[in-house]
């Protein structure tokens, strides 16, 4: 017999419980991007090369947010999400505050990874209430919108931890932002319902239904070879990261690859545990890996790039700390919201003629992104090449900043597109903990790889171009777009196949 259909939450409530996960999902990103405008004043603090400063937006925060990802998720699909997600922005929120506070290297790391725990439980419970609140004909636009967080909490957090930085110090900064999800932790437990799962997706019964029991997971079996293989990839995660560290034997990098190892171990143990149909099914379907490890390579550049930016526009536009704030921070903001919406929208409208257009249009936008950001970069020879004689360092930072606004929406139109894919690989049950494996595959690569890898990049660079060291490394960066986009024009070819509606 079907299941009877939930009744819809009013218009007016469903488009406010989207604005408050919005607004979570800003502070999401305002805590955790905040680093990068602070770069200058935390390294001069504490002696930081790019190297190690890199571990600070990357291993210390991706260690635990992937780690504990996934038992989270697993409660958030058996118990509340809205009270998962609360408790989660209260951690996070009061870690950032406590970095303001932080007196050594050693001891801001370890805050940076009390932010990555709270974080854990943040976006995949919140996937989940999305698709239960909204119709699946509508969830790759609103999952989009909600994805409006990203550029709203990087604009945020570079705008104001840049501002308060400049007039008041970097550890107001942090302790600002900090107090202020706190906040709003008890705003989303009290006026955010937690809806029937599934609701959105079942169509009404021929006759009444008897009363539901309580939901059940199916009981676990043997793990699948997909299964087995997801588990395989998270030990050898483990022991890169646990021999990178012990090989290098650098304080921060042997801390940074002790992380990652017991972040690892704990994975293996934790994906023994979880709901082994979920591993298995995903596991088994290409679909899953070609938009996560697709997802992971752009986030590779999405996440160094945005990290990095700020200290590119101070030392190669030589920009000051505050003029940098209200600068990237309009970047991130129009070009971010922008592409977002601009992805959802397609999706939605061409994801009805073939599901591959889910993954197709983010691959097609990565392969755009990467040259024009080499040609914002360069802006000011652009310049020269137009204006006879040469242009002047302001006409040089306005055209800079429309060419950035072209990459930065693209390198984010994936958003809806791919989350709203992700959700129909597995049945309404399931989709918290597919989004928390999918954000483990894309985080662990794109926030652990991509911060670390351009600071050391700019580091191996620096002896041959010095100030210009950060541009080069961006510059190498460019290719995990092309890698990305491969990736995701195989998964337009699967994901029919693996579409579950």
């Amino acid at each position: 017999m079907t299941a009877v259909a939930a009744r819809p939450a009013a218009p007016g409530y469903r488009y406010y419980v989207l604005a408050i996960l919005i607004l979570v999902y800003m502070l999401n990103f305002l805590d955790r991007q905040i680093i990068g405008i602070l770069a200058v004043p935390l390294k001069a603090e504490f002696g930081l090369s790019d190297t190690r400063f890199g571990l600070l937006g990357g291993i210390a925060f991706a260690s635990v947010y992937t780690t504990l990802a996934i038992p989270l998720a697993w409660l958030a699909d058996r118990f509340s999400r809205v009270w998962i997600m609360s408790i989660a922005l209260a951690v996070w929120s009061g870690f950032t505050a406590l970095c303001g506070v932080a007196g050594s290297f050693s001891q801001l790391f370890l805050a940076r990874m009390g932010v990555g725990v709270g974080e854990a439980g943040g976006s995949p419970p919140a996937y989940s209430l999305i698709a239960d609140y909204f119709p699946k004909e509508q969830r790759a636009r609103a999952l989009a919108v909600y994805s409006f967080g990203i550029p709203m909490g990087t604009a945020a957090g570079t705008l104001v931890g840049g501002v308060l930085a400049a007039q008041y110090g970097w550890r107001t900064a942090f302790i600002v932002v900090g107090l202020l999800g706190v906040a709003v932790a008890p705003l989303l437990r009290m006026t955010v319902r937690d809806p029937i799962r599934g609701g959105m997706d079942v169509r009404a019964a021929p006759e009444p239904a008897p009363a539901p029991a309580p939901e059940t997971v199916p009981a676990p079996r043997v793990a699948s070879k997909g299964a087995r293989q997801l588990v395989i990839l998270m030990a050898l995660l483990a022991a890169a990261g646990g021999a990178l560290g012990l090989a290098l034997k650098v304080e921060g990098v042997l801390l940074a690859g002790l992380c990652v190892a017991g972040a690892g171990m704990g994975l293996f143990a934790q994906s023994m545990i979880a709901s082994k149909d979920v591993v298995g099914a995903l596991g088994a379907k290409p679909s899953f890996w070609f938009l996560a490890l697709g997802a992971a390579a752009s986030s590779v550049c999405n996440y160094g790039v945005a990290g990095w930016l700020p200290t590119f526009f101070m030392r190669s536009f030589d920009l000051t700390l505050l003029q940098t704030s209200w600068y990237y921070s309009g970047i991130a903001l129009v070009g971010g919201v922008a592409g977002i919406w601009m992805g959802g929208v397609l999706a939605d409208r061409l994801g009805k003629v073939s599901r591959g257009a889910y993954p197709l249009i983010p691959a097609i936008a990565f392969l755009i992104s990467a040259p024009c950001f080499v040609l914002a970069m360069n802006a000011a020879w652009l310049i020269d090449q137009i204006i006879p004689g040469g242009g002047s360092q302001a006409q040089a930072l306005i055209l800079a900043f429309i060419i950035f606004l072209i990459p930065t929406g693209l390198n984010l139109s994936w958003a809806g597109p791919i989350l709203a894919a992700v959700q129909h690989l597995v049945g309404p049950s399931m989709r918290t903990m597919a989004s928390a494996l999918f954000l483990l595959v894309n985080n662990l690569l794109g926030i652990a790889v991509g911060f670390y890898y351009f600071g050391w990049m700019s580091d191996l660079l620096a002896p041959r171009f010095g100030e210009e060291s950060l541009r080069w490394a961006i510059y190498t960066g460019m290719g995990f777009y092309v890698l990305a986009s491969v990736l995701l024009l195989a998964a337009s070819r699967t994901l029919k196949r693996d579409w579950v509606d």
